[in-house]
């Protein structure tokens, strides 16, 4: 009995996992470099994790909100871009954007969606054979309606975000003693606590814990909740001696939207209408009844705090599970490809912008995987949509053969106005202060760049910075 012969790899699509902003901009790139991508999305729909945060308005106007190349796609179809000026929600930017790219001519029979990705490898090989693995396809292993569906590729980009995978409220990055059992308390990074949530936090007294702009959103919105709805009380606790960075930069922010937000947060701790715990971690929780008690320890010594919810918005990592056979080079703190790791770690950077890196800053050591997107910056906090589209045009340039396309990168970030490359100093009264003989990630001996896209308006940082 004959057998086919197996196809090049050439005639094979490229995989992009995740139909998100940067997933979706991976595709139209690939489209415009003759390349064919099959997107494959774990949700039921485009945007899935964008539809999760639907309540929440970006930071940046609709003029930055949208891929280069996605806009051409759009533009060809006859799509009217929404006003320029005016700031969007998720649910607006799925339904006015994502949804519309999606049903182009070009995409619309390239996005599956309703499929999981459980793991990536070389047909034939596990990750101990070195020998020949560029001459073999990937092998890209789907879970549809309980079934396994194996799917070959020429390349692969990991656009699947971090958003399934939160990071826990306890400290040493595991799950406080108790936390899986008090899951039912647990309200997640961004609730909708004025729509959907409002039902389990009006009236009552909810605990935020994380210092990012996800905290941020979450506690105003209570705080504005709380105006009508006597008897809601909010406490937020931090890891840091101080929120300094929570509240930003303000007028100095490049985004104004953004830096108003720190403003307005600033303002409720000070009004009293937030109560604020600092150098604080979450050590257990305790179950009873209908509210849950925490312990938590702080300089003084451990205290306890019973409360009817808790908003963690506490980062999040990737899933690297799925990634196992692959021969990856991951930093080993941050889990962001080794070459991208030194200009985003929290440790060092404070600020929304990074340089502009692509195709070359992302090559691993499995010639054609990429990882892009929200997962490339592994557990670091600041993620920007814009960096995602660079990211993508270089690599579909790259993929394409055009390596000169694929190094001349194009990016610059709005700055946060709270930028240093140190990490900041506190004065006698607890309030950080920047080392002004530190240097800083956005001096003028930083890397000068050129404007494009848009950041998410997201800022999911480590619950103590």
């Amino acid at each position: 009995m004959s057998q086919h012969p197996a196809p090049s790899l050439r005639s094979l699509p490229v995989v992009v996992i995740g139909a998100g902003p940067v997933g979706l901009a991976a595709a139209a790139h690939l489209i415009e470099r003759g390349l064919d991508p099959l997107v494959l999305e774990a949700g039921e729909q485009v945007g899935a994790a964008v539809r999760e945060w639907s309540h929440i308005r970006l930071f940046s106007p609709w003029q930055y909100d949208v891929d280069a190349a996605a806009r051409r796609l759009l533009e060809a179809s006859g799509w009217a871009a929404p006003a320029a000026a005016r700031l969007p929600t998720g649910a607006e930017l799925v339904a006015d954007y994502l949804e519309p790219l999606a049903a182009t001519p070009q995409l619309r029979d390239r996005i599956v969606t309703g499929v999981r990705v459980v793991a990536v490898s070389r047909a034939g090989l596990d990750k101990t054979h070195g020998t020949g693995r560029t001459e073999r396809a990937f092998l890209v292993r789907t879970v549809v309606d309980g079934r396994v569906v194996d799917h070959h590729a020429r390349a692969v980009l990991d656009a699947s975000g971090t958003w399934s995978q939160r990071n826990p409220l306890g400290a040493a990055g595991l799950p406080a003693p108790g936390e899986a059992a008090a899951a039912r308390f647990l309200l997640g990074p961004l609730p909708d606590v004025l729509g959907t949530d409002r039902h389990r936090v009006a009236g009552r007294h909810v605990l935020v814990v994380g210092a990012g702009h996800s905290a941020t959103n979450t506690l105003l919105n209570l705080a504005e909740l709380a105006l009508t709805e006597p008897g809601t009380r909010i406490t937020w606790a931090v890891r840091g001696a101080s929120p300094t960075r929570a509240y930003g930069g303000g007028d100095a922010d490049g985004l104004p939207a953004r830096g108003q937000l720190g403003t307005r947060l600033r303002e409720a701790v000070e009004a009293g209408r937030i109560e604020l715990l600092t150098s604080v971690t979450v050590a257990g929780f305790e179950s009873a009844g209908d509210r849950v008690t925490l312990a938590l320890d702080t300089p003084a010594g451990r205290r306890e705090l019973t409360v009817d919810a808790v908003a963690g918005a506490t980062g999040f990592r990737p899933d690297l599970e799925m990634l196992r056979e692959l021969r990856l080079d991951l930093d080993p703190g941050l889990e962001a490809p080794s070459r991208l790791a030194p200009l985003i770690d929290p440790e060092f950077h404070s600020c929304g912008t990074v340089p502009a890196h692509g195709a070359e800053t992302l090559t691993q050591p499995e010639p054609g995987f990429f990882v892009v997107g929200m997962k490339s910056y592994g557990r670091a906090p600041t993620f920007l949509l814009a960096t995602g589209y660079e990211q993508v045009r270089s690599v579909a340039a790259h993929l394409a053969g055009d390596e000169r396309a694929a190094g001349e990168l194009e990016l610059s970030l709005p700055e946060t106005g709270v930028c240093s490359s140190a990490l900041p100093l506190s004065d006698a009264d607890g309030n950080a202060v920047i080392d002004p003989t530190s240097g800083g990630c956005c001096t003028p001996d930083a890397p000068q760049v050129v404007t494009i896209g848009f950041p998410t308006g997201l800022r999911h940082g480590r619950s103590g910075r």
